[in-house]
């Protein structure tokens, strides 16, 4: 188990809407599929393994060191753990119905509407799925782009992003080795991300890793005054 690991609330259906269930479908949307019998996520975080695997009640964790290609550029790979939720049973069929999630192939609607009240812990959860967040050292800003096969699921992304609290602009879709890509202005990453972490800590909705990388980045950018109000890890 990890180090890192920390108790969140199961809610009583995983198709209802909580802050738990919506960070749960947004890591499923950016880096999981649907069958009819199987619903599974992929993650690099033990952590968020863990709590993704609580959320779903308990599902089946599998641990695997892979080649992991670089989304922008697919000629260059690293060597990271990954780790693999699957939630067996009638879940995906439903899920698919509700949330208009893509099933066995069958292209998805999106409708993550269902998640109203929750886009925090949504988006959190699509940041960490699909989300890259690096510090820039040629300009001392700290960058945030989201990549993904499915064009839909980006452009519902940036309908999210149209309505956070938080100014969050968007450079348009583009083509990437792995598929779509886009990436929010510089300027605006990092209030965004203190208002995307805000009360992770008591929540426990979180990938350790990512929010560390995030912290980090922010706090070698130049001229920001926004800071993960988060302990560690």
């Amino acid at each position: 188990m990890s180090t890192d690991s920390q108790r969140v609330d199961v809610p009583e259906s995983a198709l209802a809407a909580h802050p738990e269930t919506a960070y749960f479908w947004g890591y499923v949307a950016g880096s999981g599929d649907l069958t009819e019998s199987c619903v599974r996520v992929e993650t690099t975080d033990e952590a968020a393994a863990e709590r993704l695997a609580a959320v779903a009640g308990g599902a089946q964790t599998d641990h695997r060191v892979r080649e992991r290609e670089y989304a922008h550029d697919t000629s260059i790979t690293r060597r990271e753990d990954e780790y693999t939720v699957q939630v067996f049973g009638s879940l995906a069929e439903r899920a698919a119905a509700a949330f208009g999630l893509p099933i066995d192939g069958d292209a998805g609607g999106y409708r993550l509407d269902a998640f109203d009240g929750h886009e925090r812990q949504l988006l959190r959860g699509l940041v960490e799925a699909c989300g890259t967040v690096c510090f820039k050292s040629s300009s001392g800003t700290v960058g945030l782009s989201f990549v993904h096969e499915d064009r839909a699921l980006l452009e519902t992304v940036q309908s999210l992003l149209d309505d956070v609290p938080r100014a969050a602009p968007c450079g348009d879709l583009a083509d990437a080795s792995s598929g779509y890509y886009f990436s929010v202005e510089d300027e605006a990453v990092p209030a965004l991300g203190a208002w995307l972490y805000e009360g992770s800590d008591e929540s426990g909705l979180f990938a350790p890793s990512r929010r560390r990388k995030l912290r980090r980045s922010l706090e070698q950018a130049d001229g920001v005054d926004a800071t993960l109000e988060v302990g560690e890890p």
